[in-house]
Protein backbone atom coordinates (compact mmCIF):
# COMPACT_ATOMS: atom_id res chain seq x y z
CA UNK A 1 0.00 0.00 0.00
CA UNK A 2 1.84 3.08 -1.22
CA UNK A 3 1.59 6.68 -0.11
CA UNK A 4 0.64 7.82 -3.64
CA UNK A 5 -2.44 5.63 -3.53
CA UNK A 6 -3.61 7.13 -0.24
CA UNK A 7 -2.76 10.79 -0.89
CA UNK A 8 -3.94 12.53 -4.05
CA UNK A 9 -1.74 15.34 -5.35
CA UNK A 10 -4.27 18.16 -4.89
CA UNK A 11 -4.55 17.76 -1.10
CA UNK A 12 -2.66 19.93 1.34
CA UNK A 13 0.01 18.56 3.64
CA UNK A 14 -2.35 18.69 6.64
CA UNK A 15 -5.07 16.73 4.86
CA UNK A 16 -2.47 14.20 3.66
CA UNK A 17 -1.18 13.58 7.18
CA UNK A 18 -4.70 13.23 8.43
CA UNK A 19 -5.58 10.63 5.78
CA UNK A 20 -2.39 8.63 6.43
CA UNK A 21 -3.13 8.65 10.13
CA UNK A 22 -6.70 7.42 9.61
CA UNK A 23 -5.56 4.49 7.47
CA UNK A 24 -2.63 3.44 9.65
CA UNK A 25 -4.24 3.66 13.11
CA UNK A 26 -6.33 0.46 12.81
CA UNK A 27 -3.31 -1.63 11.72
CA UNK A 28 -0.54 -0.07 13.84
CA UNK A 29 0.53 -1.90 17.02
CA UNK A 30 1.32 1.41 18.81
CA UNK A 31 -0.73 4.56 18.60
CA UNK A 32 0.84 6.60 15.81
CA UNK A 33 -1.12 9.69 16.66
CA UNK A 34 1.04 10.00 19.80
CA UNK A 35 4.23 10.11 17.71
CA UNK A 36 3.02 12.40 14.93
CA UNK A 37 2.76 16.10 15.70
CA UNK A 38 -0.08 17.38 13.60
CA UNK A 39 -0.99 21.05 13.64
CA UNK A 40 -4.25 21.77 15.42
CA UNK A 41 -6.19 24.05 13.09
CA UNK A 42 -9.33 23.91 15.20
CA UNK A 43 -7.66 25.31 18.29
CA UNK A 44 -9.11 28.56 19.57
CA UNK A 45 -6.83 30.96 21.40
CA UNK A 46 -8.22 32.11 24.78
CA UNK A 47 -9.46 35.68 24.73
CA UNK A 48 -8.36 38.26 27.24
CA UNK A 49 -11.03 39.17 29.74
CA UNK A 50 -12.32 42.73 29.85
CA UNK A 51 -11.00 43.48 33.29
CA UNK A 52 -7.50 42.14 32.77
CA UNK A 53 -6.03 45.45 31.63
CA UNK A 54 -7.56 47.33 34.55
CA UNK A 55 -6.47 44.63 36.98
CA UNK A 56 -2.88 44.88 35.83
CA UNK A 57 -2.79 48.60 36.63
CA UNK A 58 -4.15 47.98 40.13
CA UNK A 59 -7.31 50.05 39.67
CA UNK A 60 -10.51 48.84 41.24
CA UNK A 61 -13.76 50.01 39.82
CA UNK A 62 -15.99 51.28 42.59
CA UNK A 63 -19.71 51.62 42.29
CA UNK A 64 -22.21 53.96 43.95
CA UNK A 65 -25.93 53.34 43.75
CA UNK A 66 -28.77 55.32 45.30
CA UNK A 67 -32.26 54.13 46.14
CA UNK A 68 -34.75 57.00 46.27
CA UNK A 69 -37.66 56.09 48.55
CA UNK A 70 -39.18 59.59 48.70
CA UNK A 71 -42.83 58.89 47.85
CA UNK A 72 -43.37 55.71 49.90
CA UNK A 73 -41.64 57.20 52.97
CA UNK A 74 -43.67 60.40 52.59
CA UNK A 75 -46.88 58.34 52.50
CA UNK A 76 -45.62 56.25 55.47
CA UNK A 77 -45.99 52.98 53.56
CA UNK A 78 -42.46 51.87 54.44
CA UNK A 79 -39.74 52.67 56.95
CA UNK A 80 -36.43 53.65 55.39
CA UNK A 81 -34.43 52.53 58.45
CA UNK A 82 -35.73 48.98 58.02
CA UNK A 83 -34.65 48.97 54.35
CA UNK A 84 -31.17 50.14 55.36
CA UNK A 85 -30.93 47.42 58.02
CA UNK A 86 -32.23 44.82 55.53
CA UNK A 87 -29.55 45.74 52.98
CA UNK A 88 -26.78 45.67 55.60
CA UNK A 89 -27.84 42.19 56.69
CA UNK A 90 -28.44 40.72 53.23
CA UNK A 91 -25.69 42.09 50.96
CA UNK A 92 -23.14 39.33 50.39
CA UNK A 93 -19.42 40.07 50.27
CA UNK A 94 -17.16 37.11 49.61
CA UNK A 95 -20.12 34.71 49.82
CA UNK A 96 -21.10 35.79 53.34
CA UNK A 97 -24.20 37.84 54.06
CA UNK A 98 -23.88 40.72 56.51
CA UNK A 99 -20.06 40.82 56.47
CA UNK A 100 -19.73 44.12 54.61
CA UNK A 101 -16.41 45.16 56.14
CA UNK A 102 -14.76 48.16 54.48
CA UNK A 103 -15.64 47.16 50.93
CA UNK A 104 -19.36 48.05 50.98
CA UNK A 105 -21.05 50.86 52.90
CA UNK A 106 -24.78 51.49 53.24
CA UNK A 107 -25.79 55.02 54.32
CA UNK A 108 -29.14 56.76 54.76
CA UNK A 109 -30.01 60.40 54.09
CA UNK A 110 -33.64 61.41 54.75
CA UNK A 111 -35.46 59.38 52.10
CA UNK A 112 -32.47 58.07 50.14
CA UNK A 113 -30.19 55.09 50.71
CA UNK A 114 -26.71 55.09 49.17
CA UNK A 115 -24.74 51.88 48.64
CA UNK A 116 -21.05 52.48 47.92
CA UNK A 117 -18.64 49.71 47.00
CA UNK A 118 -14.88 49.83 46.53
CA UNK A 119 -14.89 46.70 44.36
CA UNK A 120 -17.26 45.69 41.58
CA UNK A 121 -20.89 45.63 42.67
CA UNK A 122 -23.86 44.57 40.60
CA UNK A 123 -26.72 47.01 40.28
CA UNK A 124 -28.96 44.09 39.38
CA UNK A 125 -28.16 42.52 42.78
CA UNK A 126 -29.19 45.74 44.55
CA UNK A 127 -32.45 45.81 42.60
CA UNK A 128 -33.04 42.15 43.49
CA UNK A 129 -32.54 42.83 47.20
CA UNK A 130 -34.82 45.88 47.08
CA UNK A 131 -37.57 43.82 45.43
CA UNK A 132 -37.06 41.12 48.06
CA UNK A 133 -37.53 43.72 50.81
CA UNK A 134 -40.73 45.01 49.18
CA UNK A 135 -42.08 41.47 48.90
CA UNK A 136 -41.23 40.72 52.54
CA UNK A 137 -43.14 43.79 53.73
CA UNK A 138 -46.11 43.12 51.41
CA UNK A 139 -45.78 46.32 49.39
CA UNK A 140 -44.48 44.73 46.18
CA UNK A 141 -48.01 44.89 44.73
CA UNK A 142 -48.02 48.69 44.90
CA UNK A 143 -44.38 49.67 44.39
CA UNK A 144 -41.83 48.98 41.68
CA UNK A 145 -38.10 49.63 41.38
CA UNK A 146 -37.06 51.75 38.39
CA UNK A 147 -33.67 53.08 37.27
CA UNK A 148 -34.57 56.74 37.01
CA UNK A 149 -31.62 58.81 35.77
CA UNK A 150 -29.57 58.69 32.60
CA UNK A 151 -26.51 57.06 34.23
CA UNK A 152 -28.80 54.37 35.65
CA UNK A 153 -27.14 54.45 39.05
CA UNK A 154 -30.20 55.82 40.87
CA UNK A 155 -33.11 53.53 41.61
CA UNK A 156 -36.47 55.00 42.47
CA UNK A 157 -39.44 53.38 44.18
CA UNK A 158 -42.59 54.36 42.30
CA UNK A 159 -46.22 53.40 42.52
CA UNK A 160 -47.84 51.35 39.79
CA UNK A 161 -50.33 53.38 37.72
CA UNK A 162 -53.49 51.70 38.96
CA UNK A 163 -55.81 54.59 37.99
CA UNK A 164 -55.11 54.13 34.27
CA UNK A 165 -55.80 50.40 34.47
CA UNK A 166 -59.14 50.93 36.26
CA UNK A 167 -60.24 53.42 33.56
CA UNK A 168 -59.54 50.87 30.83
CA UNK A 169 -61.51 48.13 32.61
CA UNK A 170 -64.65 50.30 32.89
CA UNK A 171 -64.85 50.90 29.11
Amino acid sequence: MGLARICPVNQTRWETQKEVLKTLIPIAPTPLHLHLQLPNHNRVEPKMSRGSAAGAKGKKKGATFTIDCGKPVEDKIMDIASLEKFLQERIKVGGKAGALGDTVTVTREKSKITVTSESNFSKRYLKYLTKKYLKKHNVRDWLRVIASNKDRNVYELRYFNIAENEGEEED
